[in-house]
């Protein structure tokens, strides 16, 4: 089996090569991939006798489960040397200059020689990966090394592949090369353990404490509060609908909500923001309604006056939901939903649409009143009228977001006192 997950490894990997003359993504590995053997090099001499503690993370939303685990870490310890890995793209060229590491790098695809030159470059003395990451060769490696090696975050269900009938050498390998493995609930829990994974235990989702932090330290925009200050006949504008990682279906629904209500003010920081993409927001909702972020410090006063901002950068979401009402996350009619939880840190009640299945914060906050599914627009019209209009029902809704916040606080310190770090 170890022989077939390798072959599957290099011809992904010459998938990716032949297709990278003609996809950024994939051209971007590859140079990444080219690269990270020069940092690795140079962290190794650089490291000398101090040991190295390794973190990987597959995308940007892993790397911010990763991160409050990581920075506590280095606090902790600071006589490691801290690397962090990405395998996607849309992680690596966001974080690259994290300088919470000593060195950020593509990690090299998972191929036997790959994963031998590296374990053995570096040493390292611990490893983490994050949620659902599993690289069997990297992970042989060093457990064949004994590096100590911990998964956090972890959501296992039935389907997947570990549980299926061929699965039984994947799911050997989580017993095997895993110090131990913390899941975010009991379902994970209890499919480990019947399947003979042992050293297992519930430490919740990082992510609460990331956003948590996210929120105590979170942006002020003066130019975006004299716009939510600003309504098209001068009074005072204090609600605000929020729209989070939108894609079309979603501001297809949205424009449907605008023209019913205008009396709101509207911030969009869709998932795409290609010129392209933030045209075709523009036309949807009309032109002359709408503001671009980017124009703000040019912006004529009557402009502030316009119902809808759209944000076209990157790096501002997380903070721009202090100023929502409600938060619309995005996601739920394609690919998945997105991140609620950086809403839920500022009390914000969250409504999106209804795939989100795979999300276990989006059944919780559903089933405790913080957040609101819909299926056709005039549930969703139900619900954000209610939300807007009656106090008692909003208040209702926020205060479930904050204490479901609460509650889950405190995995990162949980994961390191459990494996006495």
């Amino acid at each position: 089996m170890r022989i077939i997950y390798s072959l599957g490894i290099l011809f992904y990997t010459l998938g990716v090569r032949l297709a990278s003359p003609f996809y950024e993504k994939a051209r971007l590995m590859v140079a990444g991939w080219r690269d990270s053997q020069n940092i690795l090099f140079q962290l190794a001499r650089s490291s000398k006798s101090q040991p190295i503690a390794w973190f990987h993370a597959a995308s940007l939303g892993e790397f911010e489960q990763t991160r409050p685990v990581l920075e506590k870490f280095r606090i902790q310890h600071p006589e490691y040397r801290v690397l962090l890995t990405f395998f996607s793209p849309s992680g690596y060229e966001v974080r690259k200059n994290y300088t919470g590491a000593d060195a950020v790098c593509y990690l090299p695809m998972d191929t036997p020689g790959n994963a031998r030159r590296l374990i053995q470059t570096l040493s390292p003395r611990i490893a983490f990966f994050v949620k659902y990451d599993f690289w069997f060769n990297y992970l042989n490696q060093l457990n064949k090394q004994g590096t100590r090696t911990f998964l956090f975050s972890a959501i296992f269900r039935p389907r997947q592949y570990f549980f299926q009938w061929y699965g039984g050498w994947f799911c050997k390998q989580l017993s095997r090369c895993y110090e131990h493995i913390y899941v975010q609930n009991e379902q994970s829990l209890q499919l480990l353990k019947s399947h003979g994974v042992d050293h297992c235990s519930i430490a919740g989702d990082t992510r609460f404490d990331r956003v948590h932090d996210i929120a105590l330290t979170a942006r002020k925009f003066p130019e975006i509060e004299r716009f939510l200050s600003l309504s098209a006949n001068g009074n005072n504008q204090a609600k605000v609908l929020m729209a989070g990682s939108s894609w079309e279906p979603d501001e297809d629904f949205l424009k449907q909500y605008f023209t019913h209500r205008k009396d709101l003010k509207y911030i969009i920081a869709p998932h795409i923001i290609s010129e392209s993409h933030i045209n075709q927001i523009e036309t949807l909702f009309e032109r002359g309604n709408c503001l671009r972020y980017s124009d703000l410090n040019n912006a004529a006063n009557s402009d502030f006056a316009k119902p809808i901002l759209i944000i076209d950068n990157i790096g501002m979401l997380s903070s721009l939901y202090q100023y929502a009402t409600v938060a619309y996350i995005g996601g739920a009619w394609g690919r998945g939903l997105h991140n609620t939880l950086e809403a839920v840190t500022f009390g914000k009640p969250v409504v999106f649409g209804p795939h989100y299945d795979k999300f276990q914060e989006a059944h919780d906050l559903l089933s405790r009143g913080g957040a609101f599914s819909y299926s056709q627009y005039s549930s969703l019209e139900t619900i954000l009228d209610r939300l807007f209009d009656h106090a008692t029902d909003y208040e209702k809704a926020s205060l479930a977001c904050l204490d479901y916040l609460n509650e889950n606080l405190g995995s990162s310190d949980k994961i390191l006192k459990q494996a006495n770090l």
